[in-house]
């Protein structure tokens, strides 16, 4: 893993010091009224630099509006201090605005027994980052382990496992959702759209790389899924602000079609909505087999 950032400029180098001084700052204050000892005493083990900043391809395009985003990797030494009530200010606060953090940055937070159990299983994700990533801040002592190498018939069975569950799940919600639209519950049907969409961009994740995080904010999952493949963007056009409002509706939806009663959503939007949703199930399809077939190539190979 390298420690140092020379392949970045220098504003992004400033820039990434002082996300990490946010985020240890942030996690300080969220532990420092806890009374359990794992938690009061919780520390920050490791933060590494992964993705396109780490390995130096990322983009920084205005006018298509795409943004690479400083991709971290929080190592904290106790399971129950990766739950997002410890996280939820630092994420607040390295948001982009008009002071010193200007880039998007995307937080996941793992404990050290969790990573090193990845890493000992051969996890392609976290072998990319122990390869790939750069250390930030560490604790002197504490190892990762070496990655283990993934047997490609042990590959292709999780990821055909994926493909069946995550792409049935979303076939449930879609057809739920449909119902919805057909019995006047608009709330309701943008919700099961949302969870749709949502699994889809899990079972793409999960099948390419074997990793998805706990994540629920489809913004996040479409950048994550339009990194591994640039035909991911044909499923949520964005040059309208028709377009543009119902994906935001639909990334709300998760928590206010729920929970809020302010919250409004259209038969037209919805319509649009579901089309898209139709889309992204087509691009998500024709990457996972493909990938299932490298996989299956791999595995004949090696046996």
């Amino acid at each position: 893993m390298k420690k140092t950032l020379d392949h970045l400029p220098l504003r992004k180098q400033s820039e990434l010091r002082h996300v990490v001084d946010v985020i240890r700052a942030s996690f300080e204050e969220a532990i420092s009224t806890r009374r359990a000892a794992r938690l009061k005493n919780g520390k920050i083990l490791k933060i590494i630099l992964y993705g396109s900043y780490a390995r130096g391809d990322w983009v920084h395009d205005p006018v298509g509006r795409y943004f690479s985003d400083f991709d971290l990797l929080v190592v904290v030494d106790h399971e129950d201090l990766t739950d997002g009530e410890f996280w939820f200010d630092a994420e607040n606060r390295t948001m982009p605005g008009e002071g010193e953090i200007r880039t998007p940055v995307s937080i996941i937070v793992h404990s050290l027994e969790d990573v090193n159990e990845q890493l000992d299983r051969g996890r392609y994700f976290f072998a990319d980052i122990v390869r790939d990533g750069v250390l930030l801040y560490d604790t002197p002592g504490v190892k990762l382990h070496q990655p283990a190498d993934l047997k490609a018939e042990v590959a292709l069975a999780e990821a055909e496992g994926f493909f069946r569950d995550w792409m049935a799940s979303s076939a449930s919600f879609t057809k739920v959702a449909a119902f919805c639209m057909a019995t006047d519950e608009p709330k309701l049907a943008a919700f099961n759209l949302h969870q749709a969409s949502e699994h889809l961009y899990h079972c793409v994740l999960l099948v390419v790389t074997l990793y998805s995080g706990k994540a629920h904010n489809l913004a996040f999952l479409r950048k994550k899924a339009e990194a591994i493949d640039t035909r991911f963007e044909e499923a949520w056009p964005r040059e309208t602000k028709f377009e543009r409002r119902c994906f935001e509706l639909l990334r709300e939806a998760y928590v206010k079609a729920r929970y809020s009663k302010h919250y409004k959503i259209s038969a037209e939007e919805l319509v649009w909505l579901t089309e898209r949703v139709g889309v992204l199930r087509e691009i998500v399809e024709r990457i996972c087999q493909e990938r299932l077939a490298a996989l299956k190539t791999d595995a004949s190979i090696a046996g």
